[in-house]
């Protein structure tokens, strides 16, 4: 009897260690599916696609947001190992969104100023570039003199916008804020603008679609770069910055340039 007992008592045992193994099994198992479906931090980034090179829509190959910031800030994703999830929104937006929330980030050929500093952090800057006016040819305007009396088209919220204002002043000029760069390039065609301010990336895009366009450079170039905008006090900066210096240092950054900025 106390042998059948013992038997028995021992096939239990048995059963419950197997049992308690299968479960430790299939915990690791789940354990290790977990980390190898590991998804990968997504960072909503705000951009206005009206800026070619830097950011537009071709509409002839597609409706995705291409161009030099939205390469940049894949590769940027990449380092940091997020998804970059790009929006749409109009310039004058931008930073509103990056304070509310909405976006987590924002690059659109966008310049560190005092007034966007107080809001936002920026990171170190990525480009450099300098600004010109574009004009018709044949309308008689050369010279920031020749602009006594004309109306001067920018883009809202712009720095081209606070170098319109200033060059107004001193040559008693008007300024016209809009939208989109593009509305600057259709009402100046139309004469409801004489001539834009836009920098010389950008202004060297609609010149070599349109013969009745030429430029000529602001007399005296503001410091002008451009740099990724994140919330105030986010971490994102120095990822970001980090990111940004591996790339320099890898020559990517320089590759890009040439891909989207060089004169060909």
């Amino acid at each position: 009897m106390k042998n059948k007992f013992f038997m028995l008592m021992l096939v239990l045992v048995i059963g419950v260690l197997a049992a308690c193994g299968a479960k430790d099994k299939a915990s690791d198992k789940n354990s290790n599916a977990s980390e190898g479906t590991e998804q990968k931090q997504v960072l909503k980034v705000g951009t206005s696609s009206d800026y070619a090179p830097f950011e537009y829509v071709d509409a002839a190959k597609g409706e995705d947001i291409i161009g030099f910031d939205i390469d940049l800030i894949k590769l940027v994703g990449d380092k940091i190992g997020a998804e970059m999830q790009v929006q749409d929104i109009d310039f004058n937006s931008l930073v509103p969104a990056l304070q509310a929330g909405k976006v987590d980030v924002v690059i659109s050929g966008m310049s560190p100023n005092e007034e966007r500093e107080k809001v936002v952090d920026f990171s170190d800057k990525y480009n450099q570039t300098e600004q010109v006016f574009i004009v018709k040819k044949d309308s008689g305007i050369k010279k920031e003199a020749d602009l006594a009396g004309k109306k001067i088209g920018v883009q809202n919220a712009s720095i081209q916008e606070t170098l319109g204002n200033k060059i107004a002043k001193e040559v008693d000029a008007t300024v016209e804020g809009r939208t989109r760069i593009p509305e600057i390039i259709q009402d100046m065609m139309s004469k409801r603008l004489d001539a834009g301010i836009v920098e010389s990336g950008v202004a060297k895009g609609y010149l070599d679609t349109n013969d009745k366009l030429e430029a000529f450079p602001v007399k005296e170039q503001p410091e002008d770069f451009k740099a990724i905008a994140v919330q105030k006090g986010s971490d994102l900066k120095d990822k970001i910055n980090k990111a940004l210096k591996e790339l320099a240092a890898e020559g990517k950054i320089k590759e890009l340039e040439d891909k989207w900025l060089k004169v060909k």
